[in-house]
């Protein structure tokens, strides 16, 4: 398949989970972004954006889904901030987030790989999560459209699950659930039709769907050729999906997410 079929597949698939998520969860954060100042990003990414200094800083979040961590991210100083989804069914979400504390970010429905040059050298800090990577089949030009989009002297930040944990299956238990299900080196998309309905844990029969494994290595040399220099890599034991909770505080422990921060080269 080319590139642009599995965006379109996955773009469906996350129009037809967005009612499912809604259910779930659009009443409890609409009620949370009413209150002034409200975030939902954790202690870590926390500490290290608000070390960066986002008062006044021009922020983008690539993949945004519903809004709520560039919502967060407003909340914490930056502006003006924008954010790129493929989903206009969750664009919308995030528009009645946004309605609901009266905040000024912009979202914007679009393919990732097609933002438009009017954002080319916009941003001083580009703010990729859990939940972007993996539905990215160009890994290369994603991080190229990150480095179009950061100001000189601007900041990546990523946050996201652990590649190694592509190769368990989460919904598995006892000795299977620890037991390598997939090569950490897998070269071929994942092809899913049992939906996205992550927040419940629910499966229902959707469209099919493709997500990719990436390495680290991979992932660390996209960025670094896209044109940042790293400035931070850490690995944490804590799971920040929704997935993972059961692999979490053990004696011996694998890492469960990574963050890293990087500055774009002038």
């Amino acid at each position: 398949m080319k590139r642009q079929e599995y965006t379109e597949a996955n773009r469906k698939a996350w129009d037809e989970a967005a009612p499912y998520h809604a259910r779930q969860n659009q009443a409890a954060l609409l009620k949370s972004f009413a209150q002034p100042g409200y975030s939902c990003l954790d202690p870590i990414e926390t500490e290290v954006l608000l070390e960066l200094g986002l008062k006044g800083k021009a922020a983008a979040q690539l993949c945004c889904n519903n809004g709520r961590e560039l919502l967060s991210l407003e909340a914490l100083g930056a502006g003006p901030c924008a954010g790129f989804d493929i989903s206009e069914a969750f664009i919308a979400q995030a528009e009645e987030l946004k309605a609901a504390g009266g905040a000024s970010c912009s979202f914007h429905c679009t393919d990732i790989y097609e933002i438009g040059p009017e954002h080319a050298g916009a941003y001083d800090l580009i703010y990729v999560t859990i939940g972007a990577l993996c539905w990215m089949p160009d890994l290369a030009a994603f991080f190229d459209v990150a480095s179009l989009l950061c100001k000189p002297g601007g900041h990546l930040f990523l946050y996201d699950k652990h590649p190694i944990m592509d190769m368990f299956e989460p919904g598995y238990e006892g000795e299977a659930a620890f037991t390598p299900q997939h090569s950490y080196f897998r070269e071929t998309p994942f092809a899913e039709a049992d939906g996205l309905d992550y927040w419940s844990g629910k499966a229902y029969a959707g469209e099919t769907y493709y997500s990719f494994p990436h390495s680290l290595g991979t992932v660390l040399n996209a960025i670094i050729n896209a044109g940042f220099d790293l400035r931070r890599f850490n690995e944490y034991p804590h799971d920040i999906g929704m997935a993972w909770k059961k692999y979490e505080g053990r004696e011996a422990q694998f890492p469960l997410c990574y963050m890293v921060l990087a500055e774009r080269r002038g």
